[in-house]
C-alpha cells in the first residue's frame, strides 16, 4: 500500500503532459464515456472564469499579474493551488456568480463526454453578502437549468448533487445540511457527503448528521484517510459509507479492511500527488485495488488541479500500463457506484455499453449521441415542480429550458 508522501515531498504539479501520457492515449480516454463522482463545484471552476471575475479584487494571497500566470501554467505547485483556492472563496459570493459556475461546469464535463456527474458543494450562508443557504443552492440550480436550455446537447450529461458537510462546521450546523439534502431528496440531490480540511474536527460531531441522513434514506460518502489519521479512518470504516473518498494513508491492516469492506472508492490522481498525499502517479495506490476492488477515478477540483477526467484516465492508463479494455471496464463500472437508483444505474451503464458498440463499429469520435434520445433523470423545475428530462428537438430543448436537474458541488479546502 502507498505511504502519505513525507511532508517536506517534492511539490506537485508534476511533470509535464507529454511526459504523463501519449496523445493517443488522452484522445483514446476523451472517447470513453465517463461517470464523475467526485467533484467539488467551485473547484472546478473554469481558468478563464477565476481570470475575469478576479478583476477588481483587493488584498488576498495573490497579485492579479501572478494569478494571471499561474491559470495560464500546465501544471501547478501545491502552494499555487491554495492560492487558487483563497481566490475562488473571495468570488464565490454572488449569486450570479455561483449560477454562471455551475452552468460552465456541466459544459466543461459534457464536453469531456461525461455522461453523469454527482457534483458536491457545500450550501453557504454568507450574510454579509446577502447570501443564505437556500438561496446559494437556488443559484446552483438556476446554473442547470441555464445549462439545459441552451444546450443543444440537453441528455448528454445527467447530473445529480451531492451536499456537502465541511469539517469546520459545528454538529448542529452539519446537522442542518443533512436535513436539507434529505427535503431535497428526488429533486436533484441524491446524498450527503462530508469532507474540507482533513486536519480539522472529529468524527463524533458529524455523525449524528451522517446517521440523520442514512436514516432518511440517503446515501453518503465521506473524505477519508487524506492524512494519517488511523483512529478516525477506522471509525470511518465501521460506520460503512456508501463510498470513500481518497483513502490515501492506511496501513496494512485498515487496507485489509478496505478491502473486505468492498466499498467504492473515489481516486484522484493528480489531486493527490499535487497535496502530496502520495509521493507520484505510479505510487499512487490506485494499483493496489483496481482491478480487485471497486474504484472510480474522479477530478476532485479540475480547476484548481488543471485537469479533466479524460485527462486522469489518460495519467492512469500511463502510470499503470493500463489496456484499451481496462480502461473501458474502469468506466463502464463506475456507473455502478452512483448513487442512482438500482433500474437508474443499470439503465446509465446499458447506454454506456451501446456508445461504446457504437464507437467500435464506427470508430466515431463523438459516439455518445445514443444520450440524446432521453433520460431517466428527473428535473427540478424554477417554480418547484418536477418533469421527466427531456428528449432530443425542438419540444425536449422547450422541457428542458423549465428544467434544472439538481445537482452541483463543492471544491476543496476554503472552496467548497
Amino acid at each position: 500500500m502507498a505511504e502519505c508522501a513525507a511532508e517536506g515531498g517534492a511539490a506537485g504539479g508534476g511533470p509535464a503532459a507529454a511526459e504523463l501520457y501519449s496523445e493517443a492515449q488522452l484522445a483514446f480516454c476523451r472517447a470513453l464515456p465517463k461517470v464523475e463522482l467526485h467533484a467539488h463545484l467551485n473547484g472546478s471552476i473554469r481558468e478563464s472564469t477565476i481570470r475575469e471575475l478576479s478583476v477588481g479584487l483587493e488584498g488576498g494571497s495573490i497579485s492579479l499579474l501572478e494569478l494571471q500566470q499561474l491559470t495560464q501554467q500546465a501544471s501547478r505547485t501545491l502552494g499555487e493551488c491554495f492560492k487558487l483556492f483563497d481566490v475562488i472563496h473571495r468570488i464565490t459570493t454572488d449569486h450570479d456568480v455561483i449560477t454562471r459556475i455551475t452552468r460552465e461546469v456541466i459544459e466543461d464535463m459534457a464536453a469531456d463526454n461525461v455522461v453523469y456527474a454527482e457534483l458536491r458543494t457545500t450550501p453557504k450562508a454568507r450574510p454579509e453578502h446577502g447570501m443564505t443557504k437556500e438561496s446559494y443552492l437556488d443559484a446552483v440550480f438556476r446554473g442547470i437549468s441555464e445549462y439545459y436550455s441552451t444546450s443543444r446537447r440537453t441528455q448528454d450529461i445527467q447530473v445529480q448533487l451531492l451536499l456537502s458537510i465541511d469539517r469546520r462546521q459545528s454538529a448542529e450546523e452539519a446537522l442542518d445540511t443533512a436535513r436539507l439534502a434529505v427535503a431535497l431528496r428526488g429533486e436533484g440531490v441524491c446524498g450527503l457527503d462530508l469532507s474540507g480540511n482533513p486536519s480539522v474536527g472529529q468524527w463524533e460531531a458529524w455523525r449524528p448528521a451522517l446517521d440523520y441522513a442514512r436514516r432518511h434514506g440517503l446515501r453518503v460518502t465521506v473524505h477519508a484517510g487524506e492524512v494519517w489519521n488511523p483512529a478516525e479512518t477506522a471509525a470511518v470504516l465501521t460506520w460503512r459509507p456508501d463510498r470513500l473518498g481518497h483513502m490515501c494513508c492506511l496501513d496494512a491492516a485498515l487496507e485489509q479492511r478496505l478491502l473486505e469492506s468492498g466499498i467504492p472508492l473515489e481516486l484522484c490522481l493528480s489531486s493527490n500527488v499535487i497535496t502530496r498525499s502520495v509521493p507520484s502517479y505510479r505510487a499512487h495506490h490506485f494499483a493496489s485495488f483496481f482491478p480487485d476492488h471497486p474504484v472510480a477515478l474522479c477530478t476532485d477540483d479540475s480547476g484548481v488541479f488543471a485537469t479533466s477526467l479524460s485527462r486522469e484516465y489518460a495519467i492512469a492508463a500511463a502510470a499503470f500500463d493500463l489496456s484499451e479494455e481496462q480502461l473501458r471496464t474502469l468506466a463502464l463500472a463506475a456507473a455502478d457506484y452512483t448513487f442512482l437508483e438500482p433500474g437508474e444505474r443499470a439503465a446509465l451503464r446499458e447506454r454506456m455499453e451501446a456508445a461504446l458498440l457504437v464507437e467500435s463499429i464506427d470508430n466515431s469520435t463523438s459516439p455518445f449521441c445514443l444520450f440524446s434520445g432521453g433520460s431517466d433523470s428527473t428535473c427540478r423545475r424554477e417554480d418547484g415542480g418536477e418533469s421527466a428530462g427531456a428528449g432530443g428537438g425542438e419540444a425536449g430543448q422547450q422541457a428542458a429550458s423549465k428544467a434544472a436537474c439538481a445537482a452541483a458541488a463543492p471544491s476543496m479546502g476554503n472552496t467548497q
